[in-house]
């Protein structure tokens, strides 16, 4: 088994663990997404302490390192409770779909902030990016819309949590990032958690502990991923995620996406696939 074939596995393997979150985030019910939120990372706290302290390596990172990790966090933190909202207000492809915008934007902020060239291909994906999101989110200027418009939100966040990660590079260990991101967000929203805690059942609770658990194999995985293999020859299956998040849709909660959403999906897909050969074709060129 080669480098590639590991990155892969472990691609996938990541994107089932995101996938399963998904669906104990929805099967959580009706709980602010604040406090979903806060029990998703106090489990990736745990357990990346436990990482951090078998490696004996630092909890916080390095001193030069902590403008961009505090950074990474706000924004990580911020995408996540948009996240929920929109996997509980919408079909569970549909808000998986919108976040998986955030390659593109990414894009976009690298070229705005960290000066990036971005390539004639590269504005394409974009273009038709966004009119696959405008097929999912449907505007009909209703309060319909919203959770479409906190599902965008969330991929925007994300993606500047994901900008902030390129310029921290190789500088921490993946555990000590991850361990920053969940302590940091599990301390921020604690106030938020007492001043808007809703009393949760035994099972609501476990739904949410084994969310945290599989969020965390998700975070481990595609960051082991990319130290197999390079992002050119793996992003792609990232976009896994949303095969799988479907299929747990419909299987648990008999929802599927529309006709729009589906050609939506179409689209977007298309353009990664695309932006995928295409970057590989120019870094080989």
């Amino acid at each position: 088994m080669n480098n590639i074939v590991k990155g892969i596995i472990l691609m996938l393997i990541s994107s089932i663990g995101f996938s399963i979150m998904t669906l104990f985030v929805k099967l959580a019910g009706d709980l602010p997404s604040i406090q979903k939120t806060f029990f998703r990372n106090f489990v990736s706290a745990i357990i990346a302490f436990i990482f951090v302290m078998y490696n004996k390596e630092s909890l916080f990172g390095k001193k030069e390192n902590q403008l961009v990790l505090l950074g990474r966090s706000i924004f990580g933190t911020i995408g996540i409770i948009f996240l929920f909202y929109a996997i509980d207000h919408l079909v569970m492809s549909d808000a998986d779909m919108l976040n998986k915008l955030s390659p593109f934007l990414v894009i976009i902020f690298s070229a705005i902030f960290l000066k990036e060239r971005v390539l004639p291909f590269q504005v394409v994906t974009i273009v038709f990016a966004f009119i696959g999101m405008i097929f999912i989110v449907k505007p009909s200027f209703s309060i319909d819309i919203v959770p479409y418009g906190v599902g965008v939100l969330s991929a925007i966040f994300a993606a500047a949590a994901y900008t902030l990660l390129r310029v921290l590079g190789n500088r921490e260990k993946f555990y000590t990032v991850v361990f920053y991101f969940s302590f940091f967000s599990t301390v921020v929203l604690l106030p938020f958690l007492i001043f808007y805690y809703e009393p949760m059942t035994m099972k609501q609770l476990t739904y949410l502990l084994l969310a945290g658990f599989f969020a965390t194999i998700g975070q481990f995985g595609i960051t082991l991923a990319y130290k197999f293999a390079p992002a050119k020859d793996i992003s792609i299956f990232t976009y896994s995620t949303v095969i799988f998040t479907t299929i747990l849709s419909f299987t648990v909660f008999g929802q599927g996406p529309d006709t729009y959403s589906l050609i939506g999906y179409v689209i977007i897909l298309s353009s990664m696939v695309y932006m995928f050969l295409k970057g590989r074709k120019e870094t080989t060129a």
